[in-house]
């Protein structure tokens, strides 16, 4: 089964819509971002929800000090690292690091564990950018490695993806809100059906 990680949560509504939708992690960023939470408000989040998925912290340069202590403030089952992190990242639990594709190239993944996440290179955005890429070029890596696919997916578009290529997950963000820091639930609704029918 492809996993569902919607990302940037920033309200509670947007967090039980996407619990509500079948979600199986959800993404808080505690990095400079548009859609940036402090760990306290991630926590009120948490606590009026009616359950909790996996739960993922998006980090970018930030020190494993702030990473660890943040993840044990908030109880993050992962930390997702965006930034030009080492292999090796002295993070108390399991690490998905973002890899971007460039210029055509998947980038190198044999220093980090399972799971890996694609995603769109950008000269001004070092987190996600909501910018699609040929997710073709990742069949190779799909065949041998746990790969979340992120990068311009939407409702209209993740089914045709998740039912050809198959990768472990799929992260959106952008691709499900009404505007930035706004979750949509009919669109988040939408993007977790169509993931769950191509599977």
């Amino acid at each position: 089964m492809t996993l569902v990680k919607i990302c940037g949560i920033c309200d509670v509504d947007g967090g039980r819509a996407a619990v509500d939708a079948g979600a199986d992690l959800l993404g808080f960023h505690f990095c400079s971002s548009l859609r940036r939470v402090e760990p306290e408000t991630a926590l009120r989040i948490l606590e009026r929800l009616p359950s909790l998925p996996l739960l993922v912290g998006v980090f970018i340069d930030q020190s494993p000090e702030e990473v660890n202590r943040v993840a044990d403030l908030v109880g993050l089952d992962y930390v997702q690292l965006h930034g030009a992190e080492a292999p090796g990242f002295a993070a108390g639990r399991p690490v998905i690091k973002a890899l971007k594709v460039r210029d055509g190239r998947l980038p190198d993944a044999s220093g980090w564990p399972d799971p890996v996440l694609l995603d769109a290179w950008s000269a001004d955005q070092r987190g996600g950018t909501g910018q699609t890429w040929d997710f073709d070029l990742a069949a190779p890596l799909l065949a041998e490695r746990q790969v979340f696919l992120a990068g311009g997916l939407n409702p209209g578009n993740v089914g045709e993806v998740v039912g050809r290529l198959r990768p472990h997950g799929v992260d959106v963000s952008s691709g499900v809100e009404a505007e930035v820091r706004r979750k949509d639930p009919a669109r988040i609704r939408d993007f977790v059906a169509a993931v769950r029918n191509a599977a």
